[in-house]
């Protein structure tokens, strides 16, 4: 298994992010499941990518080409690929991946879970999406996410989708067993075209 792990590039974030992502790296390594990142050599991407390389753990680093000038990247991927856009990185990482978490980040981390998110809501996977609430980082999302559907802008049922852990051995064990969604869930009462025939 393969997950891939969305989270912040910066490298002025607080001390407890770092460490608890790379405890994340270290518990996914031993468990034998690799991580798919975004390739970057700071924040909670490097501190997980450390931490899965420090226990010999499988990792697959995607960043377009003009990243390298700034050397910016993690040097010790087992797999590295470089890609022509920040679009089709992203796409390639959950192309690449059984699972998703989403750990503490910024904008881009934000855009990140929102796409997966719309994806399975939409049909176009059924995997696993954790938001890795590490001290407490997502707790306005999540209350913003709520808000949402008290206000009718989102279905409750959409909160099924995703799960919210903010320890890392149950989130893993979540993650593990998971067997994807009802799919009227999964719709959420939408009717869209697959194929050229409606879905019913």
């Amino acid at each position: 298994m393969n997950i891939c792990v969305f989270g912040a590039s910066s490298d002025i974030i607080e001390d407890k992010y770092i460490d608890t992502a790379y405890k994340l790296g270290c518990e996914m390594a031993k468990r034998n499941i690799g991580l798919v990142f975004g390739g970057g050599n700071c924040g909670v991407m490097g501190a997980s990518a450390r931490g899965e390389y420090d226990n010999g753990g499988y990792i697959l680093g995607v960043a377009p080409h003009f990243m390298k000038i700034h050397n910016l990247l993690f040097d010790n991927c087992t797999k590295f690929k470089h890609t022509e856009t920040m679009a089709e990185r992203k796409t390639y990482m959950e192309d690449h991946a059984d699972a998703f978490i989403i750990a503490p980040g910024g904008i881009g981390t934000f855009e990140e879970l929102f796409e997966v998110y719309t994806l399975k809501q939409l049909g176009r996977h059924n995997k696993a999406i954790v938001i890795y609430n590490a001290h407490g980082y997502y707790d306005k999302l999540i209350e913003m996410l709520n808000h949402s559907v008290e206000e009718n802008f989102l279905k409750k049922d959409s909160l099924e989708l995703i799960a919210v852990f903010d320890e890392i051995e149950p989130m893993l064990d979540y993650i593990e067993s998971y067997e994807g969604v009802d799919t009227d869930v999964m719709k959420v009462r939408y009717a869209f075209l697959q194929d050229g025939e409606k879905m019913e």
